[in-house]
């Protein structure tokens, strides 16, 4: 009988303590905010900073160095703004998921090349650098072939 009401007893100094320190489930809950959506970019702006990370590649001279590891901050430096261009397309509501569909390819492209966590270099067997280097030179010239605005 002592050991049901101590644990009574304890129980409730549990819930008092944390109802104080506001572990409540009142309506207290119901009037936070939501948290905020991450802003997502323009399209536009989303293309043109893509389209200049590819330029900004070529006119730096792209990959000069054939062995592996060499090019991989470049090739992360296309990857970055591909994923900004792929959230931009997918909130565009201008047009649907059909027209992007080679979009999609090509960055899925880059996403595999960037997936094997490495630079494999030019002349590796299973080099990776197509994958991102071509299929961002690619989705670079379909953005200008496929303007939006």
């Amino acid at each position: 009988m002592g050991r049901r009401i101590w644990g009574q007893t304890v129980g409730m100094l549990v819930l008092t303590v944390a109802a104080a320190a506001g572990c409540s489930s009142s309506s207290e809950e119901d009037t936070t905010k939501p948290a905020a959506k991450a802003r997502t970019v323009s399209l536009e702006n989303a293309t043109t900073t893509f389209q200049n990370a590819v330029m900004k590649f070529d006119t730096d001279g792209g990959c000069l160095k054939k062995d592996p590891g060499t090019c991989w901050k470049q090739m992360q430096g296309l990857m970055e703004p591909a994923r900004t261009l792929r959230k931009a397309m997918n909130a565009h509501k201008g047009t649907e998921p059909e027209f992007w569909s080679q979009a999609y390819a090509l960055i899925d492209s880059m996403e595999d090349g960037i997936a094997v966590g490495e630079d494999k270099g030019a002349t590796a067997v299973g080099t990776n650098r197509p994958d991102v280097l071509g299929s961002a030179h690619k989705l670079s010239d379909w953005l200008g072939e496929h303007p939006t605005s």
